[in-house]
């Protein structure tokens, strides 16, 4: 066997020593990589970045009144951000970001010496894009294998996207505590602006902020931060040594820290909220970052607010003894009655106490201001504001059927007025002016339960109805948005509107995904509608609503309070506007006795009237085609018979006067 020779074997070495410095390296460096990147993420859906965002709701007018968001974000664009702030987190966090290629390899070194005299991970000498991957790619977890999958992506990343899309992308992901996410939520969270209108000692704090939100909310920490940052931005040569020493003079001032959602109109928002989570999901509500144009009015909102709460406050003035536990509770539905734009909502006195909200959950029994729908109904069998129903005492046998013996048992039902008199022959206006119990029974009677109930359904009124004569007595369960959804028919000559809180939804590419308009429905004629208004302003003029004759203008109303005074409503409209007002306690206990509907809720709808009317112009109702005035008796409800009688303008549908001569019996019932 043949030796080899001295040159083979320094080829043989030098082969070996080639293989050891760098083949097997360079093979080691790519079974390596290949071993790290088999399973990394892909890097794609960072070009189509769509991050939770804020859902925000705004007012008919443009302010912002609600927010519904899991990560507190406002998606911007690097024209939207200060260039301070940008410097400022540049300087703080990656100085070099705009030369190296996703790793900043003497970070990288500075950071692996401080760990391995730590023997333990304290620094990761991370770039802006890798911390983007560790946000939105990786698992935050301190380890070497996940360091090194993170800057295979960063270097991806940088030859996938240019350096202001990364940029963009950590600047509106990044999180800098108190639950905003991104540079524009951070700057409106802590100093109530947008992120273009920074100052440097305000960017600079922020920029300060990613590194460790919760300890550098310290505030004389978060000054020795922000000295940190000003610092690099001077050595950067972002800013000259003026700007920093002014910048580090200025105080660091907070914003008080505003619930929108739970201030402006809570009870508003958060009906929008049930109803949108229903029909389209929690993440639309919660991640999509959707924009709610509503029809709410925000100043007709603090009106309401104003007017309920000294409404309550008077209350239990009267009341006198406050118990805490189970207070008085109001609720305010402001709509406008030809679109059904709800223009203000108040669903209870505290919407911190209690999120109930009175006006569209409550079922409540409205007492007399039901009364105004069997007016309306009995106008279209017949009656006229003239028909004369005697005001006298009745007595009914009521039948009832026991279910332990399975055996009819009857009693006797002697129903009263409120103020327990009798008037005698009346006239059907002055009847309804009055709130006479006893007429109304009588007139209900005469056209059905049955009929009045459909009729009721007719006007929108789905709530829960008794067949017996107590409806009269407004036994039935509405709600407020029920109920003032059916006086809006009156004011708009029989068409009502369905309630209205939502008027557009706009994604947040700008598409609209929902866009609404008024639903109209004609529920009675106008001619019906105008008398049942004319009726329900002598309501107003001379009956239970005069105390809202102080707003000394056109309009129309009628009280309600339950017999056992559980429960006091007013129901009242102009030409522009249909408002509704209910009063009571959540445990049914009684108001009071003479905490009527006149006492205790028309006072709270005459405040919120006054003041959202106060600058709009006086309007007067419409008179449609086919009403005739006319004079007539009002004792006989007839033309008069003689000249000297005292007389009165009284309005009919056309084919409905009364007869020229008075006959020797005037009750129509």
């Amino acid at each position: 066997m043949v030796s080899p020779s001295r040159r083979q074997v320094k080829t043989i070495v030098l082969v070996a020593l080639l293989l050891v410095v760098f083949v097997l390296p360079a093979v080691s460096i790519v079974a390596a990589y290949l071993y790290f990147s088999h399973d990394l993420p892909r890097i794609g859906s960072l070009k189509d970045y769509r991050p939770p965002l804020v859902t925000e709701v705004y007012s008919a007018e443009g302010g912002l009144i609600g927010e519904f968001f899991i990560e507190k974000r406002y998606l911007v664009s690097l024209d939207d951000i200060s260039p301070i702030l940008i410097q400022a987190i540049i300087a703080a966090e990656d100085d070099r970001f705009f030369e190296h290629k996703g790793i900043n390899l003497w970070s990288i070194v500075r950071a692996a010496i401080k760990n391995l005299r730590s023997f333990e991970i304290r620094q990761g000498g991370s770039t802006i894009t890798q911390q983007i991957v560790k946000s939105l790619l990786l698992t935050p977890e301190k380890s070497f294998t996940r360091k090194i999958k993170e800057a295979i992506l960063a270097t991806r990343i940088e030859k996938s996207l240019s350096k202001d899309e990364i940029l963009t992308l950590y600047l509106n992901q990044i999180y800098f505590g108190r639950g905003a996410y991104g540079v524009e939520a951070a700057s409106r969270v802590y100093f109530g602006k947008s992120a273009l209108d920074l100052t440097l000692g305000e960017a600079s704090f922020l920029a300060g902020l990613p590194k460790a939100p919760n300890y550098y909310r310290n505030l004389d920490r978060a000054k020795k931060r922000r000295r940190y940052v000003l610092v690099r931005m001077l050595e950067q040569g972002y800013i000259v040594p003026a700007e920093l020493r002014e910048a580090e003079k200025s105080p660091i001032e907070f914003v008080q820290s505003e619930n929108i959602t739970k201030e402006r109109a809570p009870y508003f928002v958060e009906h929008i909220r049930r109803m949108l989570e229903k029909k389209y999901g929690a993440d639309f509500l919660y991640k999509y970052g959707v924009r709610i144009e509503t029809t709410l009015d925000l100043s007709m909102e603090q009106a309401a607010h104003d007017a309920v709460r000294k409404g309550v406050e008077a209350y239990e003035k009267r009341a006198g003894e406050i118990d805490n536990s189970t207070r008085v509770q109001a609720a305010l539905l402001g709509m406008h009655p030809y679109s059904g734009h709800i223009k203000a909502m108040v669903g209870g006195r505290d919407f911190r106490e209690s999120q109930f909200n009175r006006a569209v959950q409550a079922q409540r029994q409205p007492g007399s201001a039901f009364k105004p729908i069997i007016y309306a109904a009995a106008l279209d069998k017949g009656y006229t504001p003239a028909s004369i129903i005697v005001d006298s005492p009745v007595v009914y046998e009521v039948e009832e059927f026991d279910e332990e013996t399975g055996e009819k048992e009857y009693s006797f039902w002697e129903p009263q007025n409120y103020d327990k008199s009798f008037y005698g022959p009346i006239t059907f206006r002055k009847a309804l002016t009055q709130s006479r119990n006893i007429v109304t029974i009588k007139i209900l009677k005469d056209i059905g339960i049955n009929y009045v109930v459909r009729y009721g359904r007719k006007l929108g009124v789905v709530g829960e109805y008794n067949y017996d004569l107590s409806l009269s007595l407004g036994t039935c369960g509405v709600s407020l948005e029920n109920i003032v959804k059916a006086y809006s028919a009156f004011c708009a000559q029989g068409v009502y509107a369905d309630p209205m809180y939502i008027a557009r939804i706009i994604d947040r590419d700008g598409n609209v995904i929902e866009e609404n308009a008024p639903h109209l429905v004609s529920a009675l004629s106008p001619q019906t509608a105008y008398i049942m208004t004319t009726m329900l302003q002598s309501v107003v003029e001379e009956g239970t609503g005069r105390r809202v004759r102080a707003l000394s203008r056109p309009c129309a109303g009628k009280t309600g309070t339950t017999n056992d005074v559980r429960d006091a409503w007013f129901i009242g409209f102009t030409p522009q506007l249909v408002t509704g007002v209910w009063v009571g306690f959540d445990d049914l206990r009684p108001l009071g006795k003479r905490e009527t509907g006149a006492v205790a809720a028309s006072p709270i709808w005459l405040d919120f009237m006054q003041q959202v009317l106060r600058d709009e112009p006086v309007q007067s109702f419409t008179v449609p085609d086919g009403i005739v005035f006319v004079r007539i008796d009002p004792k006989t409800g007839y033309f008069p018979v003689a000249k000297d009688d005292k007389t009165i303008f009284e309005c009919f549908k056309e084919g409905t006067l009364p007869t020229p001569f008075m006959p020797e019996t005037m009750e129509r019932l």
